[in-house]
C-alpha cells in the first residue's frame, strides 16, 4: 500500500472517531429535564455590530489577520520559485466592507470594498496548496483599497410556497421562493458560488490552504485577488440546484488585467448540486477556459531542440487556446455538529496552469466538530488532508528547469504534494475569533528532494 493510502486511511479513521463520539454525545437520552434556554443562549452574537433583518440596506465588514512560520527543512537545492528552506515568519491582512441595497422588484446592489496587506511564505511561491487563502500571489500590488465586488442581483420566484434563508451580505433576502432564478451580473468571485463545501470553504475561520478551501483542480476565471466580471444564472428548486457562469480571464497567468474580448477569451463554469436527504449536499463542476495559454509539450519541444535555453511557456502561449477540467465534492452533516467533506478533481493538464494554482488532479477529505461536547457551541475543530498531483508535460517541464507561475526549483524529483492541515477556532466574543492551526507538507512543490515542512499559524477575525 503506497504512502497516499496510508495518509488517506489514517486521516479517515481518525474523523471517523471524531463523528462517533460526538454523535454518541448529541443521542443522549432525551427524557432527562433540563433548563430552557433563553434566546439569547440559543442565538449568541457572532457579528460586534447588531444587523437588521427588516433594512432595505446592509453593511458589515471583516478583518483577517494571519500570521504563519516554518522551520528550516531539507533542501539540497533551491530555484527562483522555491519555498525558501531557511526559516520564514510572515503576516497577512484583509480588510473588507460589504455593502448592498434592496430594490423593488426583487433586485438588489451588491458593492465591497477591499483591501489585503502583508506577505506570504516565500512570497507565495514554491508549494501547489500554498498554506495561506488571503495572500495576495502578487505582493507588489500593495495595501491600496480596491473594489473586490460590484453586482446587480436579481430574483425571478417561480413558486409561491417560500422558505426562510439566512441574509447576509451576498444576499440580502430573509424569504426566498422554494423555485426561483437568481441573475447575478458585475464583477465577483467564481468561489462565491462555485464549489462550495461547509467542511472547507472559508480562510477566515476554518481551513487557510489553497488546495483545501478550494478545489486545487480548478483552475477558475480570476484575476491576481481571485475576482472576475461575468454573468451567472441559477435555478433553485428544493431538492436541487443548477449554475452556469461567463466569465473574464486574466490576459496573462496570474495577471490583474482581465481581457474584455470575450470572443477570444473567457471561462464557462457549470454546476449541478443535489440535496437529496438532509445534511447531504453533492455538486459536479465542469469548466473550460479559453485564453492566450501556453503548452507545456511545446515548451519542452522548442528547448529541446535548441531554440529556447530554457523551456520557457511564455513563449509559446497562443490565444484561443482550451483548458478544461471536472470537479466533484460532497458534504455531509451529522447529528451534534460533525460534518465530513471530500473534494476530487482533474483537467487536462497540458495547457499552463493559469489562474489559481499548479494543480491537475486532486484529492481531498477532511472534517469539522463543533464544539458543543465542550459547551462551547461557537469554537470548531477541524482536520483534512489533499493529495495534489501534476501530468506528465507539467512535470517535465518543471523537472527541465522551467518555470511556472508559482513552482520551479530549477528540477525536479517528482512525488505528490500531501497537505495535512487541522485548526482550532476559539469564539472569544461576539464578532471576535481567534484561531491556532499546523500544517504537514510533504514533498513541496512536488518535489521529493525537499522538505518536509511544517507551517505553524496563528488568526485573529473580526466580524463586524
Amino acid at each position: 500500500m503506497n504512502r497516499c493510502c496510508v495518509f488517506a486511511l489514517r486521516l479517515l479513521a481518525t474523523l471517523l472517531v471524531l463523528c462517533l463520539h460526538q454523535s454518541a454525545l448529541a443521542q443522549a437520552p432525551a427524557d432527562e429535564p433540563h433548563a430552557e434556554e433563553s434566546p439569547a443562549e440559543t442565538s449568541p452574537a457572532v457579528t460586534m455590530l447588531p444587523h437588521s433583518d427588516s433594512t432595505k440596506w446592509w453593511i458589515s465588514g471583516q478583518i483577517n489577520l494571519i500570521g504563519q512560520g516554518h522551520g528550516a527543512f531539507l533542501s539540497p537545492y533551491e530555484g527562483p520559485h522555491s519555498l525558501r528552506a531557511a526559516r520564514e515568519w510572515k503576516v497577512s491582512r484583509v480588510w473588507t466592507i460589504f455593502t448592498g441595497l434592496q430594490l423593488p422588484q426583487h433586485t438588489e446592489v451588491l458593492y465591497d470594498i477591499e483591501s489585503a496587506a502583508g506577505r506570504g511564505l516565500s512570497d507565495a511561491f514554491g508549494l501547489a496548496g500554498f498554506t495561506n487563502l488571503d495572500v495576495v500571489r502578487n505582493p507588489d500590488l500593495g495595501a491600496k483599497p480596491y473594489v473586490a465586488r460590484v453586482m446587480i442581483h436579481y430574483i425571478l420566484p417561480l413558486s409561491d410556497e417560500t422558505i426562510n434563508v439566512t441574509r447576509g451580505p451576498l444576499s440580502l433576502a430573509t424569504k426566498q421562493a422554494k423555485q426561483r432564478l437568481e441573475v447575478r451580473a458585475g464583477k465577483f468571485g467564481i468561489v462565491d458560488f462555485f464549489d462550495l463545501n461547509a467542511v472547507g470553504n472559508d480562510s477566515h475561520l476554518q481551513f487557510t490552504n489553497w488546495t483545501i478551501d478550494n478545489n486545487g483542480a480548478y483552475d477558475y476565471d480570476a484575476d491576481t485577488r481571485g475576482y472576475t466580471y461575468g454573468v451567472m444564472v441559477e435555478y433553485d428548486a428544493p431538492a436541487w440546484s443548477l449554475r452556469a457562469a461567463e466569465a473574464l480571464m486574466p490576459k496573462i497567468a496570474n495577471g490583474i488585467v482581465l481581457d474584455w474580448n470575450v470572443a477570444r477569451a473567457r471561462g464557462e463554469n457549470v454546476e449541478l448540486e443535489l440535496r437529496p436527504a438532509p445534511g447531504l449536499v453533492t455538486r459536479i463542476l465542469g469548466y473550460v477556459n479559453h485564453a492566450n495559454m501556453g503548452s507545456y509539450d511545446e515548451a519542452i519541444q522548442a528547448f529541446r531542440a535548441g531554440v529556447d535555453p530554457s523551456p520557457t511557456i511564455e513563449a509559446h502561449r497562443r490565444q484561443g487556446r482550451l483548458k478544461s477540467g471536472i470537479g466533484g465534492n460532497v458534504e455531509y452533516a451529522f447529528a451534534g455538529g460533525v460534518r465530513l467533506g471530500a473534494r476530487a478533481g482533474w483537467n487536462d493538464g497540458r495547457t499552463e496552469s493559469f489562474a489559481y494554482t499548479e494543480v491537475d488532479d486532486t484529492v481531498l477529505l477532511g472534517g469539522d466538530v463543533a464544539g458543543g461536547g465542550w459547551h462551547r457551541p461557537l469554537d470548531r475543530i477541524g482536520i483534512a488532508g489533499a493529495s495534489n498531483g501534476l501530468s506528465g508535460p507539467h512535470r517535465e517541464y518543471l523537472r527541465l528547469g522551467g518555470l511556472g507561475f508559482l513552482l520551479g526549483d530549477g528540477t525536479l524529483r517528482y512525488g505528490r504534494e500531501n497537505i495535512l492541515e487541522t485548526y482550532y477556532t476559539a469564539h472569544l466574543w461576539r464578532g471576535l475569533f481567534a484561531s491556532s492551526g499546523l500544517q504537514y507538507i510533504a514533498h513541496p512543490g512536488y518535489n521529493r528532494d525537499r522538505g518536509s515542512v511544517l507551517v505553524g499559524g496563528s488568526r485573529v477575525h473580526v466580524d463586524f
